[in-house]
């Protein structure tokens, strides 16, 4: 009878996808590359696997997480020591012995020389902030730009170099220009720039939402004017704050440069807005025209008569002599930018103005318009320079009256520091041994103590914590305290994850003991139906059921393989190999399509013939369902000199990528932990645990003739059964009719494979 399972062999899982099968290149040798006891998948090649098991424990008990103990002396001794002190008293100590001691010799002078500080604080602020948001200002216009063509025409923000760099561009921008701002928000030293403060917080806050303006640049092509006012709200924010700290100041020469750098900066924005919505509207290609909506142009028409006020009022303020002088490269025979100028003019003029001109590509009017944008960059950065230069000179002579002032009080502050050093050392030996402790237990200890807990019993490991050592009371006594219980806090979690690992373990051991149980008597059951039915087709069905019993089986045991325990039924005395391989080839799905051919006559040792069973199933359920129903899965076995045997197993499938046999031969040489994923893909992990149980090593090779060729490599206290040395193919294991084999294997199975050689 033909179809039957092998119930004394291991239940096969059902085969994961992968992308081509079973066994390897083609080819007798042994897989000598690898260390005995390593695997290779059978299933999908899986990237995201981590080496590491845990072994499961079975019984309905689990023992208690053990408690976590601190080691270490306690104490935080006398309450007037200066380690004791509250940080806040030591910083008034720290700060208030020089600044008393300065202001006792220079109080008659020292208030002009404040007003000069902060005169020079204010400018320093001034040129930093401004330059830093300019920079972050161009670089969003840029950015906003370069995205209008890719991004209205479908492309991905990923899938495009230029938006990537000018994402990347503005990232360096932003985290320079909020640096910039930490260091308004940190000053405390004067009260005119709470304006610029707050204004310099909201900007960082609008900042926080431009992912979610990339998100959407773009999506409605009709409507690009929307985004391109959303970087604008942005950049104008940018661009107001050098006016915002120009009140921060009463120097009438910084005023004046500020409020003209804020006028050009707003003619240029309006600019880039018009070469953004241009951008949208246009193709990838000048094979076709584009499509403005009369939105986006009337948004960008706005844009244009905005750009000749804002530069009317530069000229106004700047002075118009200078300015001419300065917008000269703009105003003069340019060809590139009065050409760009032409263009943008006559496509906004009316609502069909983008028909009427030449074909272009959003690519060729950027590259078009950016002689201008790149021209008035020039201009605002000689705008910039000035101010600097502007800056530096008023920074250079409050810095000359704050050195005759400063002389005096620095021979003072010179005494004062000495003791302000021996506070501010107590703080930081204390802050230094919190640092390096924590450190340590961050990158050492606890690592070293979650691994031995992963891979040993928590009640034989060592839980307990030592301490930072810091036992004073202050601040920084409290946070080595809070460090302490958060250290054994963590400790304890880990010790409650191996136990949960263990409980799982013995979930699975249950379960699969009691379900085994019952497909036994299932398999019993329909041993007897099948010795009294007569009619064929009745008893067709009944091989189906059988064989789909044999393989829930094989899934059941599967469980036992995850929780690391092995299967009740064992055989005590050796069984031939070519039985082994008939009880395999009966556990799978498609049986008629495996062909035994040339299999040594040689034993299996018994103690290894279910698991072997069960991986040369798992192993062949892959080769037959991912190779073509009409081709053959052969198997072949070579007897080698030194006693070990290697089975070959080819399919013909698709085959894997040389990237994939590796990541799967990887796997399982070091089975995963087990997690969500090893359900998911149960025959790579059951083959990897399996062959490092019994040192046989597995691996997948692409096959000469297509496909994969899967070698396993049976050792020599394996392959001889402890008994017999290497001997010649017998008359069982030539080559044959599949289903012959099959039904021979089936029969064996029903007597208990093999009759005469014992049994479990």
């Amino acid at each position: 009878m033909q179809g039957r399972k092998n119930r004394d062999g291991s239940a096969a899982a059902e085969p994961e996808p992968r992308g081509g099968t079973g066994p390897t290149a083609g080819g007798s040798q042994p897989p000598h590359a690898q260390n005995p006891g390593r695997t290779a998948s059978v299933d999908a090649p899986e990237r995201d696997g981590r080496p590491g098991s845990g072994k499961g424990q079975a019984g309905p008990a689990m023992p208690a997480a053990p408690s976590v103990k601190a080691k270490g002396p306690t104490g935080p001794g006398s309450r007037i020591a200066l380690r004791n002190w509250r940080i806040s008293t030591r910083l008034v100590a720290l700060l208030t012995l020089p600044v008393v001691a300065a202001t006792s010799l220079g109080a008659l002078r020292i208030g002009e020389s404040l007003s000069d500080i902060e005169q020079l604080d204010n400018m320093k602020l001034l040129t930093e902030m401004t330059k830093q948001a300019t920079d972050l200002a161009s670089a969003l216009q840029e950015e906003r730009d370069v995205s209008a063509g890719p991004l209205a025409n479908g492309t991905k923000a990923d899938d495009d170099f230029n938006i990537k760099a000018a994402r990347n561009k503005t990232k360096l921008a932003r985290d320079t220009f909020l640096q910039s701002t930490t260091d308004i928000e940190s000053d405390g030293g004067s009260g005119n720039l709470n304006g610029v403060r707050e204004h310099a917080v909201q900007i960082a806050r609008d900042l926080i939402g431009l992912n979610e303006i990339r998100q959407d640049a773009y999506a409605d092509r009709k409507n690009s004017s929307q985004t391109v006012e959303a970087y604008s709200r942005i950049i104008t924010q940018l661009l107001s704050l050098s006016t915002d700290m120009a009140q921060a100041t009463s120097n009438p020469q910084m005023i004046q440069r500020t409020r003209a750098l804020a006028a050009f900066s707003s003619a240029k924005e309006y600019a880039s807005e018009q070469r953004a919505i241009i951008a949208a509207a246009l193709p990838p290609n000048s094979k076709s025209f584009g499509s403005l909506s009369e939105t986006d142009r009337q948004y960008a028409k706005a844009a244009q008569e905005n750009q000749d006020s804002q530069l009317d009022s530069f000229k106004s303020v700047y002075g118009n002599v200078s300015a001419e002088e300065l917008l000269k490269p703009l105003d003069e025979n340019n060809a590139t930018i009065k050409a760009a100028d032409s263009y943008a003019e006559r496509v906004l003029r009316d609502k069909n103005g983008l028909r009427t001109q030449d074909k272009r590509s959003y690519r060729d009017w950027v590259d078009a318009d950016s002689s201008r944008i790149q021209q008035m960059s020039s201009i605002e950065l000689t705008l910039l320079n000035e101010m600097e230069q502007q800056a530096r000179e008023l920074r250079n002579a409050s810095e000359r009256s704050a050195i005759i002032n400063g002389a005096l009080i620095l021979l003072v502050l010179g005494v004062s520091l000495v003791g302000a050093f021996v506070v501010a050392r107590s703080m930081i030996r204390s802050l230094r041994r919190l640092q390096d402790t924590a450190t340590k237990v961050a990158q050492d200890r606890l690592p070293e103590l979650v691994k031995e807990l992963s891979e040993s019993d928590p009640q034989d490991v060592d839980t307990s914590v030592e301490s930072v050592g810091v036992h004073s009371r202050d601040e920084i006594g409290k946070v080595a305290a809070a460090f302490d219980d958060v250290h054994r806090e963590a400790v304890r979690l880990a010790a409650e994850q191996a136990l949960l690992r263990g409980n799982v373990n013995a979930m699975f051991t249950n379960l699969s003991r009691r379900s085994q149980g019952l497909i036994q008597r299932q398999l019993s059951l329909i041993s007897e139906l099948e010795s009294r039915e007569a009619d064929p087709d009745q008893l067709s069905s009944l091989f189906k059921l059988d064989h789909l019993a044999t393989r829930m089986r094989r899934n059941g045991e599967n469980l036992l393989v995850l929780a690391g325990e092995e299967p009740g039924r064992r055989w005590t005395r050796p069984v031939p190999l070519v039985d082994v391989l008939r009880a395999a080839a009966s556990e799978v799905e498609q049986y008629e399509r495996i062909e035994l051919a040339a299999v040594p006559a040689t034993d299996v040792a018994g103690r290894v013939v279910n698991d072997l069973v069960h991986l040369l199933a798992e192993l062949l359920e892959n080769a037959t369902s991912f190779s073509s129903p009409q081709t053959k899965v052969k198997v072949t076995g070579h007897a080698l000199p030194d006693g070990r045997v290697l089975i070959e197993i080819h399919d013909t499938g698709i085959g894997l990528s040389p990237e994939d046999l590796a990541a799967i031969n990887e796997r399982l040489a070091a089975p995963p932990t087990v997690d969500v994923s090893v359900s998911r893909r149960m025959g790579l992990f059951v083959v990897g645990r399996l062959s490092q149980r019994h040192g046989i090593r597995i691996q997948l090779r692409p096959s000469d003739s297509g496909g994969t060729t899967a070698l396993v490599m049976l050792p020599v206290d394996v392959a001889q059964g402890g008994q017999k040395a290497p001997g010649k193919p017998g008359p069982g294991g030539s080559g044959g009719p599949a289903a012959a084999q099959a039904a021979a294997g089936a029969a064996a199975a029903r007597r208990g494979v093999p009759a005469g050689n014992g049994g479990s």
